[in-house]
């Protein structure tokens, strides 16, 4: 919820047009008169909880946000997106972090504290970097199958046949491999589980809990400082974190047959004809994790922004115009991410009030 300090609402209106201005909007970005009482905030803060996966995204956000306007204030904590869900249906939040769709009993308790429906706006194309530590390969190359083998604890050494079989006239070390994953309750979790289900042998459903071989490690950073000390390591983990590490990643194998290496262009690919499946402004993004199109890296997310949608704090929907702002939207690809494509940011705008 928002922290605010009082004042009248010209001066506001005046901060809000130069944060909008600067986004990239105009005018038709920032608050109408009739969104805020007579007096409303010149300062105000707003916070919000959960994926570690946009936290690169979100950091960027809010410093830039900041910058234009240093009256409004958005902290963030990024400790997972199971709980950033269950920190904004108890109202502790203006709005919550997922790389996953709420489950149908979680979107019913955030319909009721929103007393109107809570909706999901997609704001970030995050792909998830399958992240090595194998010194002598540094072209690794893995197909469905094997990461499903290799993460399901099914394939335990660097020489297996499996993956001999992706990398062919490399030689491999003979070495056993260490398996990293999310201990929280996490949404990369999920989509990577769902990618694994989609593609390949996973023996089970998809979870935002993890349920196999490995080593337990608490959010996306943890992830990776862990494969980045550890020797014949490897985990999956959001790419600006991969990055940040200067980990390799693999070159996974899509639908049509290609490894392809992980970038923003790649994984942007990966969501074209991707089908909006929510109703009443709820943007909930179905994707094909088969799909053939050409240099599409199969492996991506969607993380979205949870808040109210007919009751959303003004203050939170200033700083979300903000995120899908034509400025918003360039921060992605330099810390990791990719932006929206076109078709899907038109609805968010929408979703959000911006008409031009």
């Amino acid at each position: 919820m928002a922290k605010l300090t009082w004042a009248v609402w010209p001066a506001l209106l005046a901060a809000l047009a130069l944060a909008a201005s600067a986004a990239g909007l105009g005018g038709a970005a920032i608050l109408a008169r009739e969104d805020l009482p007579q007096n409303v905030p010149v300062t105000a803060s707003i916070s919000g909880s959960g994926s570690t996966a946009q936290k690169g995204a979100m950091d960027a956000w809010r410093a830039e946000f900041h910058r234009i306007h240093p009256d409004l204030q958005v902290n963030y904590q990024a400790h997972g997106s199971g709980n950033g869900i269950r920190d904004f249906i108890a109202g502790t939040t203006a709005f919550a972090g997922s790389d996953v769709a709420m489950h149908p009993h979680e979107q019913a308790q955030a319909d009721r504290r929103c007393r109107s429906q809570a909706v999901h706006l997609p704001m970030v194309v995050g792909p998830i970097a399958v992240a090595y530590n194998l010194p002598s390969m540094p072209d690794l190359k893995l197909s469905p199958t094997t990461l499903a083998g290799i993460f399901s604890g099914r394939i335990t050494r660097w020489d297996a046949q499996e993956i001999a079989a992706d990398n062919r006239g490399k030689r491999l070390p003979p070495a056993g491999i260490r398996v990293f994953h999310r201990s929280d309750d996490s949404g990369t979790t999920h989509n990577f589980t769902t990618y694994l289900k989609a593609a390949g042998r996973w023996p089970d459903e998809p979870s935002r809990k993890w349920r196999r071989a490995g080593h337990g490690v608490a959010g996306s950073s943890g992830v990776a400082e862990a494969v980045q000390h550890t020797d014949g390591s490897i985990g999956y983990v959001e790419y600006g974190f991969a990055s940040n590490a200067r980990l390799r990643t693999a070159k996974v194998r899509n639908a049509s047959g290609q490894f392809v290496a992980l970038s923003p262009q790649s994984a942007t690919k990966a969501l074209e004809g991707a089908m909006i499946v929510g109703d009443d402004g709820d943007l909930v993004v179905e994707f094909d994790y088969m799909a053939t199109g050409k240099g599409a890296y199969p492996i991506v997310l969607v993380t979205y922004e949870i808040t109210c949608g007919h009751n959303a704090d003004p203050l939170v929907r200033t700083f979300l115009r903000y995120a899908a702002s034509n400025a918003g939207q360039s921060y992605l690809a330099l810390h990791g991410y990719a932006p929206l494509p076109q078709d899907l940011l038109a609805k968010v705008r929408h979703q959000l009030g911006v008409t031009n």
